[in-house]
């Protein structure tokens, strides 16, 4: 039964062939694989796009779009079949492929960074991200660009400046992304702060703790992780690295209350003093005896 099939279907296509009508039978046969080819591929990829696109409104962007795609195709196609010839067929589809990978290389580019970005999920809406060197929050990911809140920029902190970045997916391929947030919701974030040899080493790294556990509260309660110190000597005294978890957002607001905190409380403290460049001269008075002439 199976070799009948092939032989009935190997005598249908030499039928067609041979037809004076070939050309409009061809072009049907064409058009008719392709619809159905659209159908199926269709159904698959809207399901997993709307299931995965964090907007519904790029997933709808984006089936227009292979709506609009999958048309053309089908006409082109269609139009071309009428010739008859299924190597015309085969020369044209290769070279119309050619074509449109040439012309339109930036938008089909930006279109798959689009599906990966869904499919792999580097980053998502609201998350701190670095991207070709820009910092900021992802405000929105559409089919074309990737749109931040810039953080920083001509502001000396990482604060949300309010200015849009608009960032084409097409250069997500070649760069490097940096994500605050991929895995945990908290980052570590450090305090430096310089005192001198003569302070009191356990005083200050109570105070740095303590500005630190009056700060977090909330983070410390959640993530059960408390402040702690990193020290190392320099030159002039001793570096204290205090260190902590916070939001990304919240890191500027944290840092600069710490800060106020340690300010106070060094400032109203005997035992403990910052390190600042200054100089100091010391008089040393030799015995008398050593100074008298022989």
């Amino acid at each position: 039964m199976l070799l009948d099939f092939f032989t009935q279907l190997g005598n249908y296509l030499k039928a067609i062939i041979e037809s004076p009508f070939r050309g409009i039978l061809l072009s049907a046969i064409t058009i008719i694989t392709l619809v159905i080819l659209k159908a199926i591929t269709g159904h698959f990829v809207k399901k997993y796009v709307y299931k995965h696109a964090q907007i519904e409104t790029n997933a709808q962007n984006f089936m227009a779009v292979w709506g609009y795609v999958w048309t053309a195709i089908i006409a082109i196609f269609g139009i071309i079949s009428l010739s008859g010839s299924l190597k015309t067929l085969g020369i044209s589809a290769g070279f119309l492929g050619m074509v449109l990978g040439w012309s339109l290389q930036a938008p089909v580019t930006g279109i798959a960074a689009w599906l990966m970005l869904i499919l792999k999920r580097p980053f998502k809406i609201g998350d701190r991200v670095i991207i070709a060197g820009i910092t900021g929050d992802v405000m929105d990911i559409t089919l074309t660009h990737v749109i931040l809140n810039q953080v920083g920029g001509t502001v000396s902190s990482e604060e949300r400046s309010g200015r849009g970045i608009l960032i084409p997916n097409a250069i997500l391929f070649g760069q490097t992304i940096t994500n605050f947030t991929l895995e945990e919701e908290y980052i570590l974030v450090e305090v430096p702060v310089r005192i001198t040899f003569e302070s009191n080493w356990q005083e200050a790294e109570r105070i740095l703790v303590n500005a630190a556990k009056e700060v977090t509260a909330e983070v410390i309660a959640d993530i059960n992780e408390e402040p702690f110190i990193r020290a190392e000597l320099f030159d002039a005294g001793v570096m204290m690295r205090l260190r902590y978890k916070c939001r990304p957002v919240d890191r500027a607001s944290s840092l600069s209350d710490i800060v106020k905190i340690v300010f106070h409380e060094f400032s109203i403290n005997d035992n403990v003093e910052f390190c600042y460049a200054h100089t100091e001269i010391i008089y040393s008075w030799k015995d008398q005896a050593m100074l008298k002439p022989e």
